[in-house]
């Protein structure tokens, strides 16, 4: 079942450039099935990323320590007692499937036609 880790943080002014540009490098994770990075506010930032199971996330914990331990130079402490990030992961248990855009109004050619034989 697909699973999900969303990581939140507190970049250092001044450091979000590197801590972006960390981020761009892409990640080898067995069974990640991609991510997003999301500026949250002027210093914060979530990574969402999307996993094929569960245990993929609790088999990649290791790396993802790992990348963390690269980042933590740009990073500020949370506060509350949390510390530099405030990590949470689980199964999905529904799936939001996109919206589908509206569908536009063809101009028929009936009103063409109607047009043409008012004159």
């Amino acid at each position: 079942m697909t699973a999900f880790n969303i990581v939140r943080f507190r970049v250092k002014p001044g450091h979000q450039e590197q801590f972006v540009a960390l981020h761009r490098q892409h990640p080898n994770f067995k069974g990640f099935r991609g991510g997003a990075l999301v500026k949250t506010g002027d210093n914060t930032f979530c990574i969402i990323g999307e996993w094929g199971k569960f245990q993929n996330i609790v088999d990649a914990r290791p790396q993802m320590i790992g990348m963390l331990d690269s980042l933590r130079e740009h990073l500020e402490d949370l506060g509350g007692g949390l510390g530099l990030t405030d990590p949470v992961s689980g199964e999905a248990v529904v799936r939001l499937p996109a919206t589908k855009p509206a569908r536009k109004k063809a101009r028929g050619k009936a009103k063409k036609a109607k047009r043409k034989s008012r004159r």
